[in-house]
């Protein structure tokens, strides 16, 4: 039976209130949403024929500032998966010292099996119907699993008719073209090789002697792919939904990417042995990147991990049950909240320029997406260093949970 990843979010932050010593009060309110909407989308098909789609959008706490958070399309969204995002986005904002709290939306839905002009109705469905739930100041939706730019004109196309006003700040993660950043649609992967940069300074390893394997080979793992090999790093596997190829002597990211462009999937890539994403996941490297969906890592493979570094690209892929192996066989996470940051980072960066009027060179965005994460990993560190016997993922919450508890307390909210 597969984890509930709100139940899993849930411990990972009932953990860190007992270390906090939170009050009863103040534990309850922050263990739930602080609202949660759920939606149905009609749609006429291609085919004539009237389609719904079950939609949420979890607002889970914005002590610290305006919800924020992206949005997924995916056959298997479920209520509990968007509580679950929403609670880390929220810890995430907080551990990176951003002014936002966290949010998470959801269609369920296939858009490998609709149209574009289906997902384009979709997408200004949703809009249209939780458009009195958004704006610049109350919540600001980004793109996530099979959403993207696109994704997001046409939903600020449709939420500025339904509000009357021009308010790009309303979504993030838009085209170039609507008030978007260049910087934007790399900004995730990136932040996962400077936290993973940062980790290697820190655990002693050389980038140019060492091999990494990427688990999801969407937008994160392709652009952190880009840069590890900018280091020097030898990448030696990937994976997709079709399956996974693995090669010791490395594998160049843009063999793999012209591959994948060429036939939508890596199956059959001729440069490497074949295996499943299981088998993958046991290979020798000395950093493994889980960077496609949550629960990937689980008391029933953590053993068989042989990476000294994990750098969690996706959103929840290591259970509780399955950190404390990791923690108990030496291997040292970079957790989601830190490790993939880098996108509500790169996103709030977007929305401070649309509220500002200002325009960021890509040196610039970059530059400050490296200082906010490197700070944000130090951070972490010392409290991991400092307390006893806890791991990364429990100094990170240590320091999350704390400042969003303190913006409580500060606004009386218990």
């Amino acid at each position: 039976m597969k984890n509930n990843a709100f139940i899993e979010s849930q411990k990972q932050f009932d953990w860190a209130a007992k270390q906090l010593n939170l009050d009863k009060k103040l534990r309850t309110s922050l263990r739930y949403p602080q609202n949660f909407i759920q939606k149905r989308l009609i749609i006429r098909g291609d085919d004539g024929r009237i389609k719904t789609f079950t939609a949420f959008r979890s607002q889970y706490n914005n002590a610290l500032g305006p919800f924020k958070g992206g949005l997924r399309f995916h056959p298997e969204e479920t209520a509990d998966t968007v509580r679950a995002l929403s609670a880390w986005m929220t810890w995430k904002c907080s551990l990176t010292g951003l002014p936002l709290g966290g949010g998470k939306g959801g269609v369920v839905c296939n858009p490998k099996k609709l149209s574009e002009k289906e997902l384009e109705k979709i997408s200004k469905a949703y809009a249209k119907k939780f458009a009195k739930h958004f704006g610049p100041w109350t919540d600001i939706p980004a793109p996530d699993v099979y959403t993207n730019s696109q994704t997001m004109a046409w939903m600020l196309e449709a939420y500025e008719q339904s509000v009357g006003i021009s308010a790009p700040g309303t979504f993030t993660g838009k085209p170039v073209e609507l008030g978007g950043h260049e910087g934007r649609t790399e900004a995730t992967g990136l932040g996962v090789v400077i936290t993973t940069r940062e980790a290697m300074k820190h655990v002693g390893m050389n980038p140019k002697k060492s091999t990494a394997i990427i688990q999801g080979f969407g937008n994160v793992g392709q652009y952190a792919a880009k840069h590890f090999e900018k280091l020097g790093l030898k990448i030696i596997g990937y994976s997709d939904s079709s399956g996974a190829i693995f090669n010791k002597n490395g594998i160049k990211f843009e063999d793999a990417l012209k591959f994948k462009i060429k036939n939508k999937s890596l199956r059959k890539f001729p440069k490497a042995e074949a295996m499943s994403n299981e088998q993958l996941l046991e290979q020798n490297c000395d950093i493994f990147i889980p960077a496609a969906l949550e629960n990937v890592i689980t008391e029933k493979n953590a053993d068989k991990i042989k990476a000294k570094i994990i750098a969690e690209g996706a959103n929840g892929p290591t259970t509780v049950k399955a950190d404390e192996i990791l923690y108990n066989n030496s291997i040292f996470v970079i957790p989601d909240l830190l490790c993939n940051a880098g996108g509500v980072v790169g996103s709030y960066f977007e929305w401070v320029q649309n509220n500002s009027g200002e325009n960021w060179t890509l040196k610039k965005y970059n530059d400050e997406l490296d200082k906010v994460l490197t700070n944000a990993f130090q951070t972490v560190v010392k409290t991991y260093e400092t307390e006893k016997h806890i791991n990364m993922r429990q100094a990170a919450y240590l320091v999350a949970v704390k400042r969003v508890a303190d913006a409580m307390k500060l606004r009386g909210r218990v």
